[in-house]
């Protein structure tokens, strides 16, 4: 897994214009216990002055492995050597066979973990390989997360280059979501509706992630949910309804907050994040989740905001959704304003010292008026619609323009408008870490550190 600004970084070094080959080093973080996922955390350029470099060889010197090898040590990492293949041969040739059998062992003796080693063509496309003694294991997947998500499968790549993405809304396009795992944060009003589309999609694993449980009130915007299902757990029930008509999709449901090692560990084990939260803490945890774990996010939101009446009573002021869209090392939702420290800081209070919030109100989707049962499941489904059609584009594009262009929409069905706002409009605030794994305290919060456990 790649950044979409590591990946550029790398084709930029690898192809530098005179159609010789180049070489790097990546250093990855090796996370997952089911799904194992090797993270690109740093790339070490090897200069191209101190190469032999022809269009269909290279020479390096063996200090910049020693140089990867001394700095993946200090923190655990694995090491995965990479060249260009000028010419899109997208192939591992006889010569890069005989120099992995040189350079491999010397790259596991020196970090005691398993090497890699892997090929890019021009166009940014990538297959590797890893070693864990003198056999090469293909990597199913390499997947790049930027304004595009890019998915190059082992499995589909022929010599001459990788397979095109399918065509969206085709049954390719089914084809190609049942290989990839979605974790969905939040399983009630938009997420319920977003889970069930991407199960009807075709999505091959789905983590459902909600600790709460189903409620009366709940069952006018819940799907699959019915009376007799009060009382149960949210993950469990949609778990179930799911099973009933995709026998072939796997689906683990994990009854914890999202603010919880478990659910944390079990979320970082998918390709892509869903967020359809509706707290602060919620969304910084999906955060720190999509930079630590080199994860694409898609988060939803919607809002009745009203306003009294001068006579007494309330109007709608808007009825509005938003779909942010986060890519690891691109602006956080922190960055876009989607919630702040002081927002944080309010639910802590309110979960821990309520009384220090006594005289706000407890809104919840009309804010400033107390709903037990909104009548909303049509906003959410708008919403939840949008946001898996944006996922549906980056992996599919189909759209007439860039992506880069909706980092974020709001509709507003009051005023019957859409607003659209490009990444560059964002501030990127360097916020967290990208690619760090499950390196301890996890995603960099105390409160989820693993526990010492005394002898």
């Amino acid at each position: 897994m790649l950044s979409g600004e590591l990946a550029d970084e790398l084709r930029a070094h690898l192809f530098p214009g005179d159609g010789l080959e180049a070489a790097a080093l990546l250093l990855c973080t090796v996370t997952g216990e089911r799904r194992q996922k090797w993270l690109g955390r740093e790339i070490i350029c090897v200069p191209h002055t101190h190469c032999t470099r022809r269009p269909d060889f290279i020479k390096w010197p063996g200090e910049y492995v020693e140089a990867a090898i001394d700095r993946a040590a200090v923190r655990g990492d694995a090491v995965i050597a990479i060249h260009a293949h000028p010419g899109g041969l997208f192939a591992f040739s006889h010569a890069d066979d005989e120099s992995d059998h040189l350079l491999m062992p010397a790259i596991r003796a020196g970090t005691d973990r398993m090497a890699g080693s892997a090929i890019m063509i021009p166009s940014g496309a990538m297959r590797a390989r890893l070693y864990e003694d003198d056999r090469a294991t293909p990597v199913d997947l390499v997947m790049r997360a930027g304004t595009d998500i890019e998915a190059w499968w082992n499995d589909e790549a022929t010599a001459s280059g990788s397979s095109k993405p399918a065509m969206a809304f085709t049954c390719d396009m089914r084809t190609s979501l049942a290989r990839l795992s979605v974790c969905v944060i939040g399983v009630s009003g938009t997420g319920s509706i977003v889970a069930e589309q991407l199960a009807r999609l075709g999505v091959g694993e789905i983590i459902l992630i909600d600790f709460d449980s189903i409620e009366e009130r709940n069952l006018n915007r819940i799907l699959n949910a019915t009376l007799a299902d009060i009382g149960g757990l949210k993950v469990e029930m949609f778990a179930d309804a799911i099973r009933r008509y995709r026998s072939d999709c796997e689906v683990i449901s994990v009854p914890r907050s999202v603010a919880t090692r478990e659910a944390v560990l079990a979320a970082c084990e998918a390709d892509i994040l869903v967020s359809c939260v509706d707290s602060a803490e919620g969304r910084h945890v999906a955060d720190r989740l999509s930079a630590y774990f080199a994860m694409p996010l898609f988060d939803v939101g919607v809002a009745i905001p009203t306003e009294p009446l001068l006579l007494g009573g309330r109007r709608i002021v808007e009825v509005y959704g938003r779909i942010d869209y986060v890519y690891p090392g691109g602006s956080s939702l922190m960055d876009r304003g989607v919630y702040d420290a002081a927002l944080l800081e309010a639910e802590y209070l309110a979960r821990t010292a309520p009384q220090a919030l006594a005289k706000k109100i407890a809104d919840g989707y009309l804010l400033g008026m107390p709903e037990e049962a909104p009548g909303v499941i049509t906003l959410n489904m708008r919403a939840a619609s949008t946001c898996v059609m944006e996922l549906i584009a980056r992996l599919f594009p189909f759209r007439q323009f860039a992506n880069e262009t909706h980092a974020r929409s709001i509709f507003m069905l009051a005023e019957g408008d859409e607003d659209v706002f490009a990444e560059s409009q964002f501030k990127y605030g360097s916020r967290f870490p990208v690619g760090q794994g499950a390196a301890e305290p996890l995603i960099g919060l105390p409160a989820l550190a693993e526990q010492r456990r005394d002898a």
